[in-house]
């Protein structure tokens, strides 16, 4: 049995799911040194600002390596606060990022800089495409197949789809993955997805790493998806 400096734990999608995230650490905390969160923090659920709050306070604590890796929600965050163009951000669950900022889409860039803290703006500067360890790489939503892991582009690493996880090709490790919903976590031996749709009517999904535990609390208050 790997002990506990060995083991990495990895959770899914959380898209400002604050309570489910609170409820979820404490049964994962203990279990592994190294957390790795694949992305996808804002957007959709009410609390997208507190999210963001916790993963910084879990990395001043220092108890844990921090990996947190950017998704593409957040990464239209961070287009939206630097001045990029907004109207997918707005389309897909935008709106409820800013609300938790105290923000609306017709926010002066001085509001907007007053009310998203610098720390807050740092952390999403500094997210990650991709991690790996000796357990598996980690990626938001997949890899471009053929391509080394240093010559992958943001558009596989925070888009890909059914062209990633439908593939048989092997990039040495399994690859767990997030933004591609699935009912139950999808695993086979090369490809681990686990986002069971937390703001949907799922669940908050984190594996355990090399046991493959998989820990899931369900979303009692689901958005309904129009």
């Amino acid at each position: 049995m790997a002990s506990t400096n060995s083991t990495t734990c990895v959770i899914g999608d959380i898209h400002g799911c604050h309570e489910m995230l609170c409820r979820l650490l404490p049964k994962v905390l203990h279990k592994a040194k190294t957390l790795v969160f694949l992305g996808d923090y804002v957007d959709r659920g009410p609390q997208s600002k507190e999210v963001v709050a916790t993963i910084l306070a879990l990395q001043q604590e220092k108890t844990h390596r921090i990996i947190p890796l950017m998704g593409n929600h957040d990464f239209l965050f961070h287009q939206y606060l630097n001045g990029g163009d907004a109207s997918v951000f707005f389309q897909i669950g935008g709106l409820q990022t800013l609300a938790s900022y105290g923000l609306h889409p017709s926010s002066t860039r001085e509001e907007i800089n007053a009310k998203v803290p610098p720390e807050h703006r740092a952390f999403f500067r500094s997210l990650l495409l991709w991690w790996q360890d000796e357990h598996a790489i980690y990626v938001h939503a997949g890899l471009e197949p053929g391509r080394h892991l240093s010559q992958q582009t943001s558009r596989w690493c925070l888009w890909a789809r059914e062209q990633f996880f439908q593939t048989t090709f092997d990039f040495g490790k399994p690859v767990v993955f997030g933004h591609t919903i699935f009912d139950e976590p999808f695993v086979t031996h090369n490809r681990i997805g686990i986002d069971t749709g937390a703001v949907f009517n799922g669940s908050l999904t984190a594996l355990i790493l090399p046991g493959l535990e998989i820990v899931s609390l369900p979303n009692p208050d689901p958005l309904r998806p129009s």
